[in-house]
């Protein structure tokens, strides 16, 4: 795929959708078809030795005249990056987007705020990994982790790990941060932060507007943060009449926690389709947001 100049970036679903329903986009062209845009394909496209590695690593599915992959190869910082294909229905599916970007430029930005040496790095909730292999590559003496509760993000990762060359990432499976002990010089987590009916788990946030996961990720970042130690939190939050719950929320925590922190919004209006849900029934948007927070003392 590298030789062949792959380049894809993943769009919201929505977008996603519309651009597939084209009539002329109903069978796969190019390799950004199959691995983009997830469409199906005849075998005669792709090279007999690609599909020999798809059917081994069990991401074919074959059927009397097409053939569909089960993941998808998104481009980011240079890299290939696997993750699940298109639609992401199963509770395992490992998601990747547009919010998968800004999580990126989020991480880089505090990294070129920082001033202090950062020795250990941990990715909460990694996915696919972007966020944990974004630091490696910056961080290329950093000890990286990247946890996640979900086994199919896991081995994804572990791939990505490997595709990207970086030597100090490793993929293990943590609730939060309890099989991992000891400090962080940098907690990084993209989590998710709607409520989804199905409660899939890269889809589901938890609580009433979805911030519940967010917030235990603060709560856990204050308690293992070392000294200089910095989280990047990028999540999303629901503004209720004007008013950010999840704000107001993490301002609490941190006004006990004694710690700097900073808060953005980096994109005022993020799945503007879920306002008609129940859940969102009240909300006047969903904003995606950065929350950073400097542990001094």
């Amino acid at each position: 795929m590298r030789d062949a100049g792959y380049h894809f970036t993943t769009v919201t679903p929505n977008t996603h959708a519309r651009v597939n329903v084209r009539p002329e986009n109903a069978e796969a062209q190019c390799l950004a078809d199959v691995f983009g845009w997830s469409r199906p394909f005849r075998p005669s496209l792709l090279p007999s030795p690609m599909l020999d590695i798809m059917e081994q690593g069990g991401v074919l599915v074959r059927d009397s005249r097409y053939c569909r992959s089960l993941v998808r190869v998104s481009t980011l910082d240079g890299e290939l990056f696997f993750h699940s294909a298109f639609p992401t229905t199963d509770a395992d599916s490992v998601f990747f987007g547009p919010d998968t970007y800004r999580f990126a430029n989020a991480i880089r930005r505090a990294l070129r705020e920082r001033d202090r040496p950062v020795c250990r790095v941990v990715d909460i909730g990694c996915g696919a990994g972007p966020g944990g292999i974004v630091a490696a590559k910056v961080l290329p003496d950093a000890e990286v982790f990247m946890v996640d509760i979900n086994e199919a993000a896991l081995r994804l990762a572990r791939v990505n790990v490997q595709l990207a060359g970086v030597t100090k990432a490793e993929a293990r499976r943590s609730d939060l941060l309890t099989s991992l002990e000891g400090s962080f010089d940098l907690i990084v987590a993209n989590p998710p932060y709607l409520v989804d009916p199905a409660q899939r788990a890269y889809r589901h946030g938890g609580g009433p507007l979805g911030a519940d996961l967010s917030l235990a990720i603060l709560d856990t970042a204050l308690e293992r943060l070392s000294l200089g130690g910095t989280l990047v939190l990028y999540t999303g939050a629901a503004v209720v009449n004007g008013e950010d719950p999840f704000r107001a929320a993490a301002a609490d925590r941190l006004s006990r926690s004694g710690a700097r922190w900073a808060y953005r919004e980096m994109d005022p209006d993020v799945f503007g389709e879920e306002l008609e849900a129940e859940a969102y029934r009240h909300a006047d948007r969903i904003a995606a947001v950065v929350l950073t927070v400097d542990q001094d003392r």
